[in-house]
């Protein structure tokens, strides 16, 4: 589908959890986190039946998210799910790796494409501040293990607070390199003051070229990650909440004031 400026919108980005097994500064908030009941997710027969409706008005691409994906019990059998709708050309999934090594096989034999994996730094300590207590060696064993299971390409996903040029940023660089993978540098966004930038080396933060739309693992389809509008599919119905929301996209992200990055997926 189009939207009222002309982007043609067809890519899904599904988060099927709020929950992460690491705290990153960035995105979990200090102090108690707001967690949504269990009984709030979105089953994977509901989660199956929105990506469907999406690729009968034309979506072909989907990527599993969170909080952080493999965090969900049998998350391969959604991945199966999920390869087996026609119409899908492009599954893939965004991780923070710390589990990645253990269901990477897993992952590609239910039909998973490629993954994008976060490393904000290559330095055991700095990571372990950065993610509140993250173990880096569990992430780089994760990205082995995802290329020996041809989850390729594999791109790494380092937020920055200014510039690529910070040491951390520049680490991962370099480890790219020596490894054969692509990076991409987030600098680091604000919901609700509405502050974002591009991604360099990605399309993310570009507006006017923004193909996606959200789905929220509590069943919220969410025209953009910088604002509180959203359309309910268990209310609305998968393809009518899908279309409501392409509709209302904005034209660019503005301030949000009652979402959580861990809860939508960045």
């Amino acid at each position: 589908m189009t939207d009222r400026f002309g982007r043609i919108i067809n890519y899904l980005r599904i988060s099927v959890t709020d929950r992460c097994n690491l705290r990153c500064y960035y995105c979990m908030p200090e102090g108690a986190i707001r967690l949504l009941p269990r009984e709030q997710i979105m089953s994977f027969e509901e989660i199956v039946e929105v990506a469907r409706a999406a690729v009968r008005i034309g979506f072909n691409k989907v990527r599993l998210t969170g909080g952080e994906p493999l965090v969900r019990r049998d998350i391969e059998v959604l991945v199966g799910m999920l390869a087996e709708i026609q119409g899908i050309q492009d599954l893939a999934m965004s991780t923070n790796g710390i589990l990645l090594a253990d269901c990477a096989d897993a992952l590609a034999a239910a039909g998973l494409r490629r993954v994008n994996i976060s490393l904000d730094a290559t330095d055991p300590r700095r990571y372990a501040e950065i993610t509140g207590g993250g173990d880096v060696q569990r992430v780089f064993a994760g990205i082995k293990a995802a290329r020996k299971a041809g989850l390729v390409p594999i791109k790494l996903n380092c937020v920055v607070t200014n510039s690529s040029a910070e040491p951390d940023a520049i680490s991962v660089a370099q480890f790219a390199r020596q490894n054969g993978l692509e990076v991409r540098f987030i600098h680091m966004m604000d919901l609700p003051s509405g502050k974002f930038s591009v991604v360099e080396g990605g399309s993310g933060g570009d507006c006017p070229r923004c193909n996606r739309v959200r789905l929220s693992s509590d069943g919220m389809i969410r025209p953009c990650l910088f604002s509180d509008i959203a359309f309910g599919v268990r209310k609305l119905g998968a393809v009518q909440a899908l279309k409501q929301a392409i509709r209302e996209k904005p034209a660019a992200g503005g301030p949000c004031m009652h979402n959580w990055m861990h809860g939508i997926g960045g």
